[in-house]
């Protein structure tokens, strides 16, 4: 089965992983590079959503060698502390796609009914709610849109990725049942079977 939404082609849609986070919690740790049964969670990302997406673009601002050592693209951020929206800037920059479907580098688990999920609620974009709230870096974005209002928002100073989404009017997807899980302690990496950091 084609886990694809009918509405958006492969090519149409670019995978951005948001790996900028400093991991101050577990001890300045890149979380793109914690490992779990031998892989990167930066690869196990990009190969759960290879099937999907057209193209993958990390957002980081260190280990850019790694990243193309394994073939990834790390785009740094343009503008410096600006938090995850200054990743979502870098990437809407970058992305030469119609569609840009964002995902933190932290989560534990994927469902597979995302992307046609947040594809399926309509053409303004779309993010996502699990069990735990409110992901709002779990998202669909309209590229061309995002570009415009990462860097209109940044420029004026504000950061809140929850602003952005109701000034582009994307629709929150409720997931009933799914809980996305992150890595933020030494206590969440021995739960999800990660390794030590």
């Amino acid at each position: 089965m084609n886990a694809r939404p009918p509405a958006l082609g492969q090519e149409a849609v670019t995978l951005g992983i948001l790996a900028g986070g400093r991991g101050l919690r577990l001890g300045g740790a890149d979380k793109a590079w914690l490992r779990r049964d031998g892989m990167a969670q930066v690869q196990r990302l990009a190969a759960r959503f290879a099937p999907e997406t057209g193209a993958v673009l990390v957002s980081a601002n260190r280990a850019a060698e790694r990243y193309a050592a394994i073939g990834l693209a790390m785009i740094a951020d343009r503008t410096p502390d600006a938090g995850p929206l200054g990743g979502l800037d870098a990437l809407a920059q970058t992305c030469g796609s119609a569609w840009l479907l964002t995902v933190p580098v932290d989560l534990v688990s994927v469902n597979d009914c995302l992307l046609p999920s947040l594809a399926a609620a309509g053409g303004t974009g779309a993010y996502a709610v699990d069990d735990d709230g409110v992901q709002p870096l779990v998202a669909l974005w309209r590229a061309e849109a995002l570009r415009r209002s990462a860097a209109a928002a940044i420029a004026s100073g504000d950061l809140m990725v929850q602003a952005l989404q109701r000034r582009l009017g994307m629709a929150a997807v409720r997931l009933a049942g799914v809980r996305f899980g992150n890595l933020n302690t030494p206590g969440d990496l021995a739960a999800a079977g990660f390794d030590p950091a």
